[in-house]
């Protein structure tokens, strides 16, 4: 075989892999392919090189490589509708066309979830009450506000934590958002949701609060990330003021990713996260920690 036959299968095989080329050009120039040689060599034959160039499930005419992660569970919220079950239990005495309940019962609608982690505020404040925003932060809060605003999207709600430093950042991009229903939540408090991995050494809390906040912030979750209820027609822009820990945390749960990884993303303070869920089930992260928006002097990670 000569020397440009065997770059063409290689690249055939392989996608065009750089390495895998100058392996083979290498060895057809030392005569491993047994053209120059009239031999060819066990460990470097044609064969060899060109099996390793096959995906892991390749076959004739299908260059599809097989996931090496777990399949998506399009159940994870636990609303997809079932004809004859409820609750893990048969339905008895069905008046409807099972499968026209069924139909009935699917979402319909896109839910998209803006997350606002708080703007800057007072490290040094000794409780709650004293950690509200600095002249900074506020600064910070305008801007997301205006961001809000900019983007023209009909915003449903928006929920914010009932720390002080979000409810004050609520508060102030309410100011932007005229006739947006503002409801507050315990539940979406800081915290530390589960331990990280790898861990870290400046932030090492004890075992049982990450067992209660990490019941608190899933709970949370199970509250606010899920499909759209069947009944809802039109698509929904919700927002949510909370923290750090808690948006990170969020954002690996939605996309079905290790939950412990929560602390290897960063975010700023008064950026936005934007995640949507459509009605089959399958998550997007639209965007994670956006503050583009804000001047380049106005940013923090505090």
């Amino acid at each position: 075989m000569s020397y440009r036959r065997t770059i063409k299968l290689v690249c055939g095989f392989a996608g065009g892999s750089a390495v895998l080329v100058v392996a083979a050009a290498a060895a057809e120039s030392r005569g491993y392919f047994g053209d120059t040689q009239g031999e060819r060599s066990g460990q470097w034959s044609r064969f060899n090189i060109l099996q390793a160039a096959q995906p892991a499930t390749w076959s004739t005419g299908n260059h599809t490589v097989a996931s090496t992660g777990h399949a998506w569970d399009f159940n994870w919220d636990k609303r997809d509708p079932s004809p004859l079950f409820t609750n893990g239990k048969k339905k008895e005495n069905t008046s409807e066309d099972p499968s026209s309940e069924q139909e009935n019962g699917k979402p319909k609608a896109t839910r998209n979830i803006l997350f606002i982690r708080h703007s800057q505020y007072n490290l040094s404040g000794s409780g709650d009450h004293e950690r509200i925003l600095t002249p900074l932060g506020r600064e910070q809060a305008e801007f997301t506000g205006q961001r809000l605003a900019a983007l023209g999207l009909k915003y449903d709600i928006m929920v914010y934590s009932t720390m002080a430093r979000a409810t004050e950042t609520a508060n102030i991009i309410s100011k932007y958002l005229p006739g947006v229903e503002l409801v507050s939540c315990d539940l979406l408090r800081e915290g530390a949701p589960i331990e990280p991995v790898p861990p870290v050494n400046h932030w090492k809390p004890d075992a049982v609060q990450y067992h209660e906040d990490g019941a608190r912030i899933e709970a949370a979750f199970r509250r606010y990330i899920h499909r759209a209820d069947p009944k809802q027609k039109e698509d929904s822009y919700e927002i949510i003021v909370c923290h750090a820990n808690v948006i990170r945390y969020f954002v690996c749960r939605a996309l079905q990713f290790p939950p412990e990884g929560w602390l290897r993303m960063g975010l700023n303070n008064g950026s936005i996260t934007w995640l949507t869920v459509r009605p089959s089930g399958r998550v997007a992260l639209r965007t994670l920690g956006d503050s583009g928006f804000m001047p380049p002097d106005k940013l923090t990670r505090t």
